[in-house]
């Protein structure tokens, strides 16, 4: 797979399908890029799925920074793109100074979440050249306002905001936007509307790609499962099955050594 970047993304759109995963270490960045995954995501989730949070809210800059470092030692030809955290992108400024140290570290693009009240914050990283992708949708950064993760575009209003909010960001020139637990009839809507790639999680299939959360993917996260995701594969027994079975082969040779006879004659 070439190197992925801001027009490598945008030509997906109408010609491939895009998928894209999370990554929150170097062994998963290799692994995933090897397989030719053209958009990796460190996402805040792994504040959840890593770090052990209730939510993504408690995620700091420096833990984004310390994940996406490990990622980007894998040198992937995937586009590396980085979750700005929590109350990270408040204003202009401080977006603009946090995406530069998102791309210091090692990251492709950003990704915040939002439409119209981060579109200047949106500008500000786009004018210094660095990628952005959008989210838009449930948004998990606000699910303490938000009480609870649910689907969007329901009512008119939420409807309309959402078809407004993504011609704004493809106006502004995202990368692409990422629509989640958006309403699957609304999420086909946008898609066919905007020229930019959408990539859905939980908002059905009429989207250009979709993301998941990889530890979801692969089940190796079984204490939470969303809705929407078919694991592929159960990891977590597998990897509890192998600890089993090589706690039990070595007590047995232990047992073994524990019978021999200890003097010296025996030998």
């Amino acid at each position: 797979m070439a190197r992925q970047d801001h027009q490598s993304i945008q030509a997906f759109k109408g010609k491939a399908f895009l998928p894209a995963l999370t990554v929150y270490d170097y062994p998963t960045t290799r692994l995933l890029d090897e397989v030719g995954i053209p958009l990796l995501l460190v996402g805040d989730s792994l504040g959840m799925v890593v770090l052990g949070y209730p939510d993504t809210t408690h995620v700091s800059m420096a833990d984004m920074l310390h994940h996406v470092q490990a990622a980007s030692r894998a040198k992937p030809n995937g586009l590396l793109v980085a979750d700005l955290p929590y109350r990270s992108y408040e204003t202009p400024a401080q977006a603009l100074e946090n995406a530069r140290l998102f791309r210091d570290a090692g990251a492709d693009a950003v990704k915040l979440e939002g439409g119209e009240e981060v579109a200047q914050q949106i500008e500000a990283i786009l004018d210094e050249g660095i990628a952005c992708i959008g989210h838009l949708g449930m948004l998990p950064q606000r699910i303490a306002e938000e009480g609870t993760y649910r689907i969007k575009g329901r009512s008119d209003e939420e409807r309309e905001r959402l078809l407004r909010d993504a011609s704004l960001l493809d106006n502004l020139g995202v990368t692409a936007m990422v629509l989640e637990l958006v309403q699957p009839a609304l999420a086909t809507e946008i898609t066919r509307r905007v020229l930019t790639p959408t990539i859905g999680i939980g908002s059905g299939t009429g989207c250009d790609g979709q993301i998941l959360v990889t530890h979801d993917l692969i089940g190796a996260f079984p204490w939470f499962r969303p809705g929407f995701v078919s694991p592929k594969l159960d990891s977590a027994s597998l990897i509890q099955g192998a600890v089993k079975g090589w706690r039990q082969e070595q007590s047995r040779i232990y047992q073994t050594f524990l019978a021999q006879d200890p003097s010296p004659d025996s030998a």
